[in-house]
């Protein structure tokens, strides 16, 4: 692995740097937005479970509030509910902007990762092409070694600014879609806790 990065030049430094990052913020999204973090069904069934019976209080609200994103959302709400529809629903909206934020949180970086590793690999390239030439230029074509050398060079940091690059892209489109579905899953939560408060829907037994 340091015969390839001495081979591949200066650039690889920036790109093994960038590849560790993604590789930890990946592994921190993948951690993070879990469905048991973010929306646990057993604590949205349990806030059904108290809203039915009538068990709801100042204790049980903290207790759905530190349980989990979701959880914070619907709290907000549910401490707001009795201002009215309205003001329910925009304390739910004004704490929902800002678990999004945290759901999207290192997701501009990875996105950053994926759009500078392949320039960082071209910028490598042309490096190496440069030294290929200026090579020509002091000895001739005689001296395959050098020539080898720079091309080299610049083929190593293109394949692995790519090689950083691809799984970062896909990992961050992945994320993103991830996000967009807990973001609906959240609305439709809130929708119906907000209906099922003000008497426009019912709870059966097992939740809304």
């Amino acid at each position: 692995m340091f015969e390839l990065l001495k081979a591949g030049g200066i650039l690889m430094v920036p790109i093994l740097f960038c590849s560790v990052l993604a590789l930890a913020i990946i592994l921190e999204r993948f951690w993070s937005l879990r469905d048991s973090r973010i929306a646990p069904p057993e604590a949205l069934n349990e806030l059904w479970r108290w809203i039915k019976k009538k068990e709801l209080n100042g204790r049980r609200l903290k207790t759905l509030q530190a349980s989990s994103p979701m959880g914070r959302v619907l709290a907000s709400g549910l401490l707001n509910a009795k201002h009215g529809r309205e003001v329910m629903k925009e304390s739910i909206e004004h704490e929902a902007s800002q678990v999004v934020h945290q759901l999207e949180r290192f997701l501009n970086p990875l996105g950053t990762v994926a759009t500078i590793t392949p320039l960082l690999g071209l910028l490598g390239t042309v490096i190496g092409m440069i030294k290929v030439f200026a090579e020509i230029q002091l000895a001739g074509v005689g001296n395959a070694g050098n020539l080898a050398g720079g091309i080299s060079e610049a083929l190593i940091t293109t394949a692995s600014g790519l090689s950083v690059a691809i799984p970062a892209l896909i990992a961050h489109r992945y994320f993103i879609r991830r996000v967009d579905a807990l973001v609906v899953n959240m609305e439709q939560e809130a929708i119906k806790l907000v209906e099922v408060v003000h008497g426009d829907r019912e709870i059966d037994v097992e939740g809304a």
